[in-house]
């Protein structure tokens, strides 16, 4: 009696113990065995999400005049006045200042909507709602990322970009489609310095550059002559803090998200610099919410994010065309 017992207690809880759980309708992911725990405890593991730098390179000055997608927002710029040689007595000539106005259009739109089983949310040890929440809006900051980085340096004033850049020299070459400019340890600060050469003839403010490059770059620079601290005016080579931080005045920021294309044999990148004043962005996440499900038990969470960029300042953006040495 005893024994027939213990065999119907051991099939009464083992769903349980093998952590079954309740049975899944088709297309339905089972959760018992990863977010449910079973016998062990359950760990996530963590999730490394691509550095985002759309806020640190574009201004945000446009951001609180828009509400929904379509919105068109007119960016006023301000005309080139023309100086002349004045002669006593002589005529004036009046000008007339125009300058065309740039639309920043907030004509794009990206969302996430998740559903959480009652059951699954109930049963697992973690947070469903908010981890797959913070993963939605983590993929929503590199996915606009990873669009302004492809899009932007097509708008690069013509002086900016391509083997004959620099406004007043035009002889500082960046690199152009079927030939891309080829980085080394022993040429990529010379090359830094031709981009700083190219900012100074456009007249960019010292403060406010940057630049933004893939990781490969960042390893040409950590074995190049910076490692030598006495350069940088610093204590420790930059081998030893791991920090990039201002060189040749522009901020440097490493991204995974820099576009790059195929050109022949060859992997090449557009490594974007610019001034903060040359490009705008505005973003507003217009909804977020959270609702019952109509057909199950169960919580959807979607969110919406609208959002717009223009290259308001082609002359503050340079696009440097590269590859790798």
């Amino acid at each position: 009696m005893k024994r027939i017992f213990m065999l119907a207690l051991a099939w009464l809880i083992a769903p349980f113990v093998l952590g079954i759980g309740v049975a899944a309708a088709s297309g339905h992911p089972q959760y018992s065995g990863t977010f449910i725990p079973e016998v062990w405890s359950g760990k996530l593991v963590e999730k490394f999400y691509d550095a985002t730098v759309f806020g640190e390179i574009a201004n945000t000055d446009y951001e609180g005049e828009i509400s929904a997608m379509g919105d068109k927002v007119i960016v006023r710029t301000i005309p080139t006045l023309i100086i002349r040689d004045y002669q006593k007595g002589g005529t004036l000539i009046h000008q007339r200042p125009e300058s065309p106005n740039k639309e920043l259009l907030v004509d794009k739109a990206k969302y996430f909507d998740f559903i959480c089983d009652d059951i699954d949310r109930m049963q697992s040890d973690l947070n469903l709602m908010d981890s797959w929440a913070a993963d939605g809006g983590e993929q929503m900051k590199t996915t606009i990322d990873t669009s302004i980085l492809a899009a932007v340096y097509a708008d690069a004033a013509t002086t900016n970009k391509g083997a004959t850049a620099g406004r007043k020299s035009l002889d500082v070459n960046l690199g152009a489609t079927g030939a891309p400019l080829v980085l080394t340890a022993a040429n990529i600060l010379d090359v830094l310095i031709d981009c700083a050469q190219v900012a100074d003839e456009q007249n960019w403010p010292e403060t406010g550059r940057w630049m933004v490059f893939p990781s490969w770059m960042r390893s040409l620079l950590m074995k190049s002559d910076l490692k030598n601290a006495s350069i940088m005016g610093d204590e420790q080579s930059i081998v030893r803090n791991g920090r990039l931080g201002l060189v040749e005045r522009f901020m440097l920021y490493m991204s995974n998200n820099v576009d790059d294309v195929t050109d022949g044999a060859f992997t090449c990148w557009h490594v974007l610099f610019g001034h903060k004043a040359g490009l705008t962005f505005a973003s507003q996440i217009t909804k977020v919410e959270e609702l019952r499900a109509e057909s199950t038990f169960g919580t959807i969470v979607r969110g919406l994010n609208v959002y717009g960029f223009e290259v308001i300042k082609p002359e503050a953006i340079g696009d440097l065309y590269v590859r790798k040495g």
